[in-house]
């Protein structure tokens, strides 16, 4: 089997684990009318069906069918001469149940080994079971069928689905014994399929979902490898029959050579002796003598002494008062071994199921169908039994086929459709998510208008707030830095040591108790300085001055490098006497209230901008900086000509973008879905940072968790079944989209993440889980794309530039944790500004280290414009 899934060919695989294409099973919601042509499934005749799926248990509707015997001349003619016989069959089973003028869905069980392609699509790979017909190996039997359709020109029917009779029982398995993933025919010959990871089957080239696979197991052995448990018996059958050397492994099992293995083994008896008195006669030793249901009866319990003497009298013999038992211990050794060996082959695909899904204990139902489980009790009985023994990890039903696989059949085709209907509902869903290159130039163009008006002190939904920041670090800054990081309950004070080609930092957490956080102004700033202080003592920097730079990571308005206003506190801090402050003002008023400390406050910094300047000290292409986090935001350089509000003609000033509000104004509306608008009615500022809402992880996880509620309520999701845990608000965290979009991890994993939340999916549920996510990180990540190709390109003209190389250093979990968050903004960039060359650095500690580079430049400076 692995082999084969693999395409190891070397040696040629014993059986052939053929995709069928049929990527899911019944949800038990399927309805239509569906008709179903079976061709193989029961010896040399055909059967067609109608059959009618009411989507309920309770409504069920007994198919209409009825069987045509295939003539002899028809099984070994020509391929057209069987496929006109099909349509001739399907036309006077219409004519007899009058349907109208509809259009009729087929599905088409043909069950001979095929080499699929598509749902539709199936080419012959040997012909078995009797048949012969020419013309038909190495052709698609859906073409050869729609053809001869055709040709009769009496109805309209669309052949949907080929689906072999295996795979038509296990989709015909009633629902509710546990997930029926296995189907197991044998009957005149025999086979398996199940449910196969997509990614182990090398033909089809997937990562996701399942597939089910048609083992084709009847050629087992076909190498031998079952030469140990062979008999002369088993080499005589092969010798006489249509094709020797092949399907050995069937030809141990099937109904069509059990009568006649016991024949062999009677006959042989008989010549040495052993029954009949020595006997034998002209009728027992004729191919084809004793079959399948003769076997059944004489192995039967009960009465089958006297069937064995009806049927040895058939055969011209006279069997003597002993030669019963015998007989019927031969009846009974043969379909034992039958049953076992059949048992080991489940036994083998039910191990495999179990590995590869990682399951302590696998609960699975294995459909079973064909004319030996229904003639034969023991048969089944046996089979059991020793699957038990063999994998007794997994705990497995046996369920009988509906209607001889018919149902599965129809059961396929009605998936199909609904799975097809689905699929349109779900791309409609997202089609506003596929934002195409025209979309983002205009993305593009708009942020560009956005920053020119904001820079010129216009009204614009970017700030454009000057940072202060007047250059990047060019390598020759040195000295000992102290930082401050303040942004939440947390805070770290640092100690950065800049040398030539190293940055050393030393830190320190600190909490701040919420008492403090929503206390006063001055409680606050004191407990600030008391740390400052415990950290000096600790590095053994007491007495010292050293350049400090403070990372405030709160709504500020900045007048200079060492004043910024705070407009408002967030992140639950609350301290009175500080909003409309300078906060720089307030720490060194708390530095004085602390006598004997002396702290020098060089710079305040935003978090945006000491990302940059920490990558800037390792690459001096780096002028914009990036946060994709919780939120998003952006600064770069600028030419200072251009920034109204600051005095200066020459040089340059890092912009802080405050890009989360861009669209604020409006702008971004062409983009924006009922699912961004009900994301931002329910946040706790409405109509504000719509840029921010579509790009951030804060919000990423809300706009799919609003997706799948409406495709829930389509029907398309969790089978239309509304569970309480989507209702709630934040569940779906963002990091669940990296998670579930991570390459490394399997269906099965993606599917435990869901179940914790408390959904109840299929795998085709994960799947469509999965397409949301990608969708909406996509167009995030696109966004995010467009604002930093408007930046690039802004520089590059600024500069007159044919060609611009620049580099952006970048900070945040979106960023850094989703598996294609950044290689998706990289290929955007590169699309959107052609003539600039990106390259993204992620920052270390941009709040801590890029705080100090900041002081150390504005320290450069300072010394630069002293000499």
């Amino acid at each position: 089997m692995e082999q084969a899934l693999m395409e190891q060919n070397n040696p040629a695989p014993a059986v052939r684990m053929l995709p069928t294409y049929v990527g899911s099973t019944p949800h038990g919601t399927e309805q239509g009318d569906f008709l179903v042509l079976e061709l193989g499934a029961t010896g040399a005749s055909l059967r067609v069906l109608w059959v009618t799926l009411t989507g309920t248990e309770e409504h069920r509707v007994e198919p209409r069918s009825q069987e045509f015997v295939i003539p002899q001349e028809v099984v070994l003619g020509s391929g057209q001469q069987l496929f006109d016989f099909a349509a001739c069959c399907l036309s006077e089973f219409l004519d007899a149940h009058p349907v109208g003028n509809q259009d009729l869905k087929l599905g088409f069980s043909f069950s001979f080994p095929c080499h699929q392609t598509g749902l539709d699509k199936s080419t012959l790979i040997s012909w078995t079971k009797g048949f012969k017909c020419s013309g038909v190996e190495g052709h698609d039997v859906v073409q050869l069928l729609r053809d001869a359709i055709q040709r009769q020109g009496t109805y309209n029917i669309d052949v949907v689905a080929v689906v072999n009779d295996t795979v038509g029982t296990m989709m015909g398995c009633e629902l509710g014994a546990g997930p029926c993933e296995v189907g197991l025919i044998v009957d005149t010959g025999t086979n398996a399929c199940y449910m196969e990871e997509a990614r182990h089957v090398a033909a089809l080239d997937e990562d996701r979902g399942r597939t089910c696979v048609s083992i084709e197991w009847g050629s087992f052995n076909d190498d031998g490898a079952l030469g140990p448990v062979m008999t002369i018996f088993d080499h005589a059958l092969d010798y006489e029959s249509l094709n020797p050397g092949a399907q050995r492994f069937e030809k141990m099992i099937g109904g069509l050579y059990l009568g006649e293995l016991v024949r062999l083994v009677l006959a042989h008896l008989a010549q040495h002796g052993v029954l009949f008195g020595g006997c034998t006669s002209p009728a027992l030793l004729s191919r084809g003598s004793i079959l399948l249901e003769h076997v059944v009866e004489m192995e039967d319990p009960f009465t089958g002494a006297a069937h064995v003497h009806a049927v040895l009298q058939d055969l011209d013999l006279s069997p003597q008062a002993s030669d019963a038992e015998l007989v019927q211990h031969v009846c009974a050794a043969v379909c034992t071994r039958a049953a076992q060996l059949c048992a080991a082959a489940l036994a083998a695909v039910l191990s495999r199921l179990q590995h590869s899904r990682e399951q302590q204990t696998l609960q699975v139902a294995v459909a079973t169908g064909g004319q030996v489980f229904e003639v034969h009790p023991r048969f089944r009985s046996i089979l059991k039994e020793m699957v038990m023994l063999l994998v007794p990890e997994c705990d497995v039903s046996f369920i009988p086929a509906v209607d001889g696989g018919g149902q599965g059949v129809a059961m396929v085709t009605a998936v199909a459709a609904r799975l097809a209907a689905h699929r349109h509902l779900l791309e409609e869903t997202l089609a506003p998510f596929q934002l195409n290159c025209q979309q983002l130039i205009v993305v593009q163009a708009q942020m560009r208008e956005a920053m020119i008006r904001g820079l010129q002190g216009e009204a614009s939904s970017l700030r454009m707030l000057p940072t202060y920041v007047r250059a990047t670090p060019d390598g020759s800054e040195r000295g000992d830095f102290l930082a401050l990081d303040l942004g939440g309950t947390n805070f770290r004070v640092l100690l950065v040591r800049v040398a030539k080609g190293s940055v050393q930092i030393t830190n320190q957490v600190y909490s701040i108790p919420e008492c403090v956080a929503q206390g006063s102004g001055q409680e606050l700033f004191d407990h600030i300085v008391d740390c400052i202080v415990d950290f000096q003592q600790r590095q053994g920097l007491s007495g010292q001055s050293l350049p400090l730079g403070f990372t405030f990571s709160f709504p500020c308005k900045q007048l200079g490098l060492d004043q910024g206003i705070l407009l408002n506190w967030t992140k639950g801090f609350n301290a009175s006497g500080c909003e409309g402050q300078d906060v720089v003002c307030l720490l060194r008023e708390a530095i004085g209230r602390r006598q004997a400390v002396e702290l020098n406050v060089v710079a305040i910094v935003n978090d945006t901008v000491g990302t940059m300047m920490s990558c800037g000290y390792d690459d001096p292409h780096c002028e914009m900086g990036l946060i994709v986090g919780t939120g998003t935001n952006a600064c770069y350089m600028e030419e200072l000509r251009n920034v109204a509000s600051v005095a200066g003609d020459s040089g340059y000033m890092c912009i802080n973008m405050e890009w989360g509000a861009f669209g604020d104004d409006g702008s971004l509306s062409m983009l924006s879905t009922c699912f961004d608008a009900s994301v931002d009615q329910a946040s706790i500022n409405p109509g504000k940072q719509r840029f921010e809402k579509m790009i951030s992880g804060m919000y990423l996880g809300e706009i799919v968790r609003h997706i799948l509620l409406h495709l829930t309520s389509l029907g398309v999701l969790f089978q239309g079944q509304q569970t309480q845990c989507l209702q709630t608000r934040d569940i779906f965290k963002t990091k669940f989209l990296s998670e579930i979009e991570s390459d490394s991890l399997a269906l099965r994993q993606v599917r435990a993440i869901l179940e914790d939340l408390g959904l109840t999916l299929t795998s085709d549920d994960a799947l469509m889980v999965l397409e949301v996510c990608q969708a909406v990180s996509r167009r995030a990540a696109q966004l995010c794309g467009a604002g930093v190709a408007a930046v690039v390109e802004k520089i590059r003209e600024n500069r007159g530039l044919e060609e611009l190389t620049v580099s952006v250093g970048v900070d945040g979990t979106l960023y850094k944790l989703h598996p294609h968050f950044s290689s998706l903004v990289s290929a955007t960039v590169r699309k959107l500004a052609p003539h600039c060359t990106v390259t993204f650095l992620q920052s270390e500690d941009g709040s801590g280290k890029g705080a100090a580079l900041v002081t150390a430049v504005a320290c450069r400076l300072a010394q630069t414009t002293r000499v």
